[in-house]
């Protein structure tokens, strides 16, 4: 399948190669193209048109303002090839999707969500899970590609919002797995507990799942080298923070994160990985420790 990328930050960059190792021809767009040079089999496009005239775009972008610079605002779906079919794979909010569908429907094309859980490592060796919806027909033309880049597709019905806010809350969930580390350990320390020692229990019995192992780890060894940056990741929270709020819903805890996580940011600390969430959170209840 002939097909055009569209963003290669540190995702995207990890994923392109698994496209070209399954035999996908991969044409590459980048604001920056510089940084397209270091990927091996692949086609430097200079021109954002030419993506679309591809089998199959896949757009890998940081958030609602690259999306609507790059896709929306450039208007670059106005002349994509008729049968070509757009793979939002962003975290983005539902407001944006609303706005992507209509775009898409005037021009004629079709669009499907697929944002993916997993860092660029899980993306680097093909792992990543993917969630899928919007048209059926269109999703099972772009199946080779899915499976190119992870090793499950979640279908999730026909509305590309589903996929979406379906990411949104499951990274939501995340950072309240890593504000309730930082809380736990907090307590055990108080008392003489290592972090460690509470940790390999619970990232083994109650809560043996790759977040709480992987974020639990970085808390133990107290090193926060980002797979997924904190800025990332206060930018996810306040989707869902907006997306409940358009709804007429409330998410306490939530709000809390994103306090905690905002106090992140603002102490220097959003380029490290967001489980640096717990460093605060541990820091509020009193513990004092370095960064490392």
């Amino acid at each position: 399948m002939n097909i055009g990328f569209i963003g290669v930050g540190s995702m995207g960059a990890a994923m392109v190669p698994n496209l070209v190792k399954a035999g996908h021809q991969v044409s590459v767009w980048n604001r920056n193209p510089d940084v397209v040079k270091a990927i091996k089999g692949v086609t430097i496009l200079t021109s954002l048109a030419a993506a679309f005239e591809n089998d199959a775009v896949i757009t890998m972008l940081s958030d609602d303002t690259a999306v609507r610079s790059v896709i929306i605002d450039s208007g670059v779906l106005a002349d994509a090839r008729k049968d070509c079919i757009h793979v939002m794979m962003a975290t983005i909010s539902p407001a944006i999707v609303e706005e992507l569908q209509e775009l898409h429907r005037n021009a004629g094309i079709a669009y499907v969500a697929a944002p993916v859980f997993g860092i660029p490592a899980v993306a680097d060796k093909g792992e990543l899970n993917i969630l899928a919806a919007g048209d059926a027909e269109a999703i099972a033309t772009v199946q080779p590609l899915f499976d190119a880049l992870g090793q499950k597709t979640w279908h999730l019905g026909d509305d590309p919002k589903h996929a979406n806010i379906a990411k949104i809350a499951a990274n939501m969930m995340i950072t309240l797995a890593i504000e309730s580390m930082g809380e736990a350990t907090a307590l055990t320390e108080s008392y003489g507990l290592k972090a460690g020692d509470f940790l390999n229990v619970v990232t083994n019995t109650l809560f043996a799942c790759s977040s709480y192992k992987r974020y639990g780890s970085n808390i133990t060894s107290n090193t926060y080298e980002p797979g997924f940056k904190l800025t990332l990741g206060l930018k996810d929270v306040n989707l869902a923070l907006d997306a409940a709020k358009a709804k007429a819903r409330v998410l306490p805890a939530a709000e809390i994160v994103r306090e905690n996580m905002q106090g992140g940011v603002d102490q220097r600390m959003g380029s490290k990985d967001w489980s640096i969430l717990a460093k605060v959170t541990r820091h509020r209840a009193g513990l004092e420790e370095g960064v490392a």
